[in-house]
């Protein structure tokens, strides 16, 4: 039976960031999913923020046009507040493409990576799979998304708060608008969050998320009406795809490593309480986990382990996690033209520029990576 060093399971952004950089520290890497294609499957918008872009070396070819512009309006859709950047603030990607560009870097590496893979188990080291023959793996990392189910079988933390996205992609005419996200807080389409038109002059993106539970008609139906209207909605001059799936917004979890493996991306929680971005924070926490990982490997020592805590990481969300809990307690059209009212007056625009242009979104993990143990190769 073969053993590898390390099985990663999701091929993911996370988990083939992760997968590559383990493998460029000389370990023998397996990625396995359970998709054919990375072109499929796809669950998010692929919004990068300004401190990803400047943080990290993401292929410029793969990245829309900068967006500095964004409207947010109030249920009724009139006199929206508009909050400009001197910089550019978000792109957005091809994640298609992205995933196909990360995917040929951890092979590059050294990591092999298997498609149409399904994970089913994992016990004592022995993991099982639907598709191809079990392996022995030293360590695994989850990076199988929101419900992960590596996360169960190590006994680690699980999500359990979340909202459900969905959002229609499409080409537009290029050239023929200036890029603009467009934010419309309304209760009705989009319960405890937002509905959004992000328009880069390439590719619309609309979209709708919240709390299942308060989506009484389903989420398709809830989109579908938000999109007949959405403003700034661009005419599709092709294709039309549908994404959707879980977010996880109850922060980063606290027990997210053992001697078994750990999570990354959304499995570990890592992403945004308040945005629901997790594009940034799946990339910072994986060059944690991969560096951690490894150090733990070539030693054996289970204490650096311990420096993967998601408890410290969750300190930084305080304030996040308690404005989340006010954005999910907006539930009426009249709260939610009450919230925006309160944004329109001088702290409350300082107040969502700092969320939406900050860089406080995620921690940074660099002090931990500044530390020359992580890395030291074994005497």
């Amino acid at each position: 039976m073969r053993t590898v060093d390390v099985l990663v399971v999701g091929a993911g952004l996370a988990g083939l960031r992760t997968a590559r950089l383990l493998a460029e520290r000389e370990l023998e890497v397996l990625v396995v999913d359970r998709r054919r294609s990375l072109s499929t499957g796809i669950r998010t918008t692929g919004i990068f923020v300004r401190r990803t872009l400047d943080d990290f070396e993401l292929p410029d070819h793969l990245l829309g046009p900068g967006i500095r512009d964004v409207l947010l309006y109030p249920p009724s859709r009139r006199a929206p507040i508009r909050l400009t950047s001197d910089r550019d603030e978000y792109r957005v990607a091809d994640m298609a493409a992205v995933y196909e560009h990360a995917h040929r870097a951890a092979e590059s590496a050294g990591a092999q990576v298997l498609l149409g893979v399904r994970y089913v188990g994992a016990s004592m080291g022995l993991v099982r799979f639907s598709g191809a023959e079990p392996v022995r793996a030293r360590f695994i990392v989850g990076a199988d998304g929101a419900r992960s189910h590596v996360a169960r079988d190590l006994g680690l933390d699980v999500n359990r708060r979340f909202l459900v996205g969905a959002e229609i992609v499409h080409p537009v005419a290029s050239g023929t608008t200036t890029p603009v996200f467009h934010c419309v807080l309304d209760p009705r389409v989009a319960p405890g969050y937002l509905g959004w038109v992000i328009d880069d002059g390439r590719h619309a993106h609309v979209g709708v998320a919240g709390y299942p539970g308060a989506m009484r008609t389903g989420i398709r139906h809830l989109l579908d009406a938000f999109a007949a209207d959405a403003p700034g909605r661009a005419v599709p001059t092709g294709p039309v795809e549908r994404r959707g799936g879980p977010i996880p917004v109850g922060g980063v979890l606290r027990r997210l490593a053992c001697p078994a493996g750990l999570l990354v991306g959304d499995a570990a929680g890592a992403v945004s309480p308040l945005t629901a971005g997790g594009l940034d924070p799946c990339l910072r926490m994986s060059e944690l986990a991969a560096a951690l990982a490894a150090r733990y490997l070539r030693t054996g020592d289970q204490r650096i382990l311990r420096q993967y805590d998601g408890k410290a990481l969750r300190i930084r969300f305080r304030g996040r996690l308690l404005l989340r809990r006010v954005f999910a307690g907006i539930r009426s059209p009249a709260a939610a033209e009450a919230a925006v009212t309160v944004l329109r007056g001088r702290a409350g625009r300082a107040l969502a520029a700092r969320v939406l242009f900050g860089d406080g979104s995620f921690p940074d993990v660099g002090s931990r990576l500044a530390d020359p143990a992580i890395d030291r190769p074994c005497q």
